[in-house]
């Protein structure tokens, strides 16, 4: 009989944020390393810390 392998629960994630200027809703990645900027209208959606990100839009979803 094969042996049960737990398999870890990863520690980033997606995040599905809404821009405050232009109302654009964008997926973005909780691990970037760079700070994330809208695609429609430039403004900064996600800061870069030491190992997640600092969301400054609103957070409509998390995706585990």
């Amino acid at each position: 009989m094969p042996e049960e392998q737990l398999v870890k629960k990863p520690r980033s994630f997606f995040i599905k944020v809404k821009c405050s200027g232009c109302g654009n809703e964008q997926i973005i990645f909780s691990a970037a390393s760079r700070t994330v900027h809208c695609l429609a209208c430039n403004q900064v959606l996600a800061e870069s810390g030491s190992s997640r990100i600092r969301a400054v839009a609103k957070i409509i979803k998390a995706h585990l």
